[in-house]
């Protein structure tokens, strides 16, 4: 018998005790925002309250590993990516059915599919809330399973007990699809406003660690390879941006962010950049290379709702310079700049605009940024707002039960 299959069949009857118990049902676990978020949710709800438990559909990898460090159960039905088989869905079942959960939360879109299903089957009235967590560019951006998902989406969201968009974008551009307009609502990602701090002893140490000068502007993405982060935008501005600023570094990192990338690697090559690139692929010190940059960069092309990267760098103090893509330019507002998507002659521009900021204006910059966050974004505030739709919920299903 496999571990998960040993967990499945202890599984204890959590829902005697005096809480409610929630099941997250998200997926997959591995590194992205929509997982640091979950893990960021659930560890901080308030246990006295709640008792979560997550699902994961693939493999849970690093982030189930660190959900089940904090006392959390952590289950999967072991699916493979974008294939959905009856035996998935009756390990999905049985596993809802052991569980026997208060709420189902939904997180991301085949989670969202997935908590949906389970509670058709379910013998028991049980609210399901939906977490959406992209913002859709155009369809024809889409994987065509996704594409499918979205629709299927747009006619069940009308039967979910709430949908929780991450943004505001994202949640017109799912209205606009079909998506139910009378159980929606808008909650943001939160951060960790004592995790990610200002530090000037962490920007030594990763200017030590690179090599570079200790006064070397330090350019920095953190985003996992994919076409919507649009890494081409990032690296030919940098190009641009070197021919006036030739001693600016620029920071790399996140997963296939490193030299095995051949696409990566032959495009620096093209464009003369080997020398000043550091591709540090994926990395478990996040807040201290935030807090080692000057300036945090998303250039992401379509498809960002929401990107925690930004408000980490926000709250390490770290001006930002966006796309214009979902709620980015919501985020930053006065503490940072916007240029459009898929513009690196606007985006090397904007950086040699903080560039030339005397390092006091930078400062104030970075101050405004960081009180922003935890003024509007704190984690504290976003997970009492899960919290509150939580319970209401539950009144929800007591009204639904005496009827």
């Amino acid at each position: 018998m496999n571990m998960n299959a040993e967990k499945e069949n202890s599984i204890e009857p959590i829902n005697s005790r005096n809480k409610m118990v929630i099941l997250y049902v998200i997926t997959g676990l591995s590194t992205g925002g929509a997982e640091i978020m979950l893990y960021n949710l659930v560890s901080r709800i308030n246990r006295d309250r709640f008792t979560p438990v997550v699902l994961s559909l693939m493999e849970p990898e690093i982030w189930g590993k660190r959900i089940e460090a904090l006392g959390i159960p952590v289950y999967t039905v072991s699916m493979d990516a974008g294939k959905p088989t009856i035996s998935a869905l009756t390990k999905l079942l049985s596993l809802v059915n052991k569980i026997k959960p208060d709420l189902i939360q939904g997180w991301m879109y085949h989670g969202n599919l997935a908590g949906q299903v389970a509670s058709l089957f379910y013998l028991a009235q049980i609210p399901v809330i939906w977490s959406i967590h992209h913002s859709i560019h155009s369809l024809e951006s889409e994987k065509s399973m996704t594409v499918k998902i979205i629709k299927l989406g747009a006619y069940l969201s009308h039967i979910a007990s709430k949908v929780a968009f991450v943004s505001q974008a994202s949640k017109l551009q799912h209205e606009a699809l079909g998506y139910s307009q009378k159980n929606s609502c808008v909650i943001p990602n939160g951060f960790d406003t004592s995790l990610f701090v200002p530090s000037p002893e962490a920007k030594l140490a990763v200017r030590t660690e690179l090599g570079i000068n200790q006064y070397s502007i330090l350019i920095g993405m953190i985003c996992r390879y994919h076409p919507m982060k649009d890494h081409a935008n990032f690296l030919k501005a940098a190009a641009c941006l070197l021919k006036t600023y030739p001693d600016v570094h620029f920071l790399l990192v996140g997963t296939e962010v490193d030299r095995h990338n051949q696409n990566l690697m032959q495009l620096m090559q093209e464009l003369n950049l080997s020398d000043q690139i550091h591709l540090l692929g994926e990395r478990t010190d996040i807040p201290r290379l935030t807090a080692g940059l000057d300036i945090l960069t998303v250039a992401s092309a379509y498809g960002e709702a929401f990107p925690l990267v930004v408000g980490e760098a926000m709250s390490c103090g770290i001006p930002c310079v966006v796309t214009d893509v979902g709620d980015s330019a919501w985020i930053v507002s006065h503490t940072g700049r916007v240029v459009p998507p898929r513009n690196s002659e606007a985006l090397a521009h904007t950086w040699q605009e903080l560039i030339q900021l005397s390092s006091a204006e930078r400062e104030n910059l970075g101050q405004a940024a960081r009180n922003r966050i935890i003024e509007s974004f704190s984690l504290e505030y976003v997970v009492s707002q899960y919290e509150n739709m939580y319970a209401g919920s539950r009144s929800q299903k007591s009204s639904m039960v005496k009827n």
